[in-house]
């Protein structure tokens, strides 16, 4: 690493906080901590971190609190952040938050320094090769759609086209598995239950560990939505904006996607 990079650490729990500094410091990370929010803040005072990793769930002024503080009138936080938080509050996290990355509680170091990794690369501006389908591997799909019928049809359609599916039933859902398992296209429905399909990926384009995905945005041609407004299809992350009635649309779209 030609320039060394600061990391502020804060969470409450002083052995995890520990272990993570340790791990840290092994790549040459410059890291300073802080045991909750209002600590957090003071630090920014003199420090102008590289990254945050934020910790939701602490005393005196937890995550939630301290992100709104550091996010600007757009509600974008003025610093990459990295969340690690309890399964439990994944919704709440991917409504609220638009965030870098986040871990799941409890979760591997390895895992964590790659986030980590990925993340200062990134906003570097140093290029890192996502772990894509080689040679006869089959390219990998995350489709997100709520209603089981149309999943069945377009999973379907998928994997009749040689492609390896991964099912997501919710927004909050497909940001989680699409960022553990980071697939070549993901196929978002716009009208998901809680996310709107627009938005889970506006989010997964601003996570270091995304950015690269390819993201179809779609919904179901019917007699109430022949006509869907401009802004939509021209969303930022969004490839490609597809009005379906059959779900081979989708793989087609898939297909140019991939240049197959």
């Amino acid at each position: 690493m030609s320039d060394q990079k600061t990391i502020l650490l804060i969470d409450d729990e002083i052995d995890l906080q520990q272990l993570v500094k340790i791990a840290l410091k092994s790549r040459k990370y410059t890291i300073e901590t802080a045991n909750n929010g209002l600590e957090g803040l003071t630090k920014l005072e003199t420090v102008k971190p590289d990254l945050i990793i934020l910790d939701m769930n602490m005393p005196k002024m937890g995550g939630l609190e301290f992100y709104q503080r550091i996010c600007d009138t757009m509600n974008q936080p003025k610093y990459p952040v990295l969340v690690l938080t309890a399964r439990a509050n994944m919704e709440q996290l991917f409504k609220e938050f638009n965030i870098d990355g986040f871990m799941a509680k409890p979760f591997e170091i390895d895992e964590l320094l790659e986030e980590v990794d990925t993340i200062i690369n990134k906003k570097s501006g140093i290029t890192k090769a996502i772990n894509v389908s080689e040679g006869n591997q089959p390219s990998k799909i995350c489709v997100a759609e709520n209603d089981e019928q149309s999943f069945n049809k377009i999973g379907s359609a998928c994997l009749s086209a040689g492609y390896m599916v991964n099912p997501a039933r919710s927004g909050a859902e497909a940001i989680e598995r699409i960022s553990a398992t980071v697939p070549d296209v993901a196929l978002i429905k716009l009208g998901l239950m809680d996310i709107s399909g627009d938005i889970v990926i506006g989010k997964l384009k601003r996570m270091a560990k995304t950015q690269d995905v390819k993201f179809i945005l779609y919904t179901e041609q019917t007699a109430d939505k022949t006509v869907i407004t401009e802004r939509i299809s021209q969303k930022e992350g969004v490839d490609r904006f597809v009005t379906y009635s059959d779900a081979k649309q989708l793989v087609d779209t898939v297909n140019e996607l991939l240049k197959i």
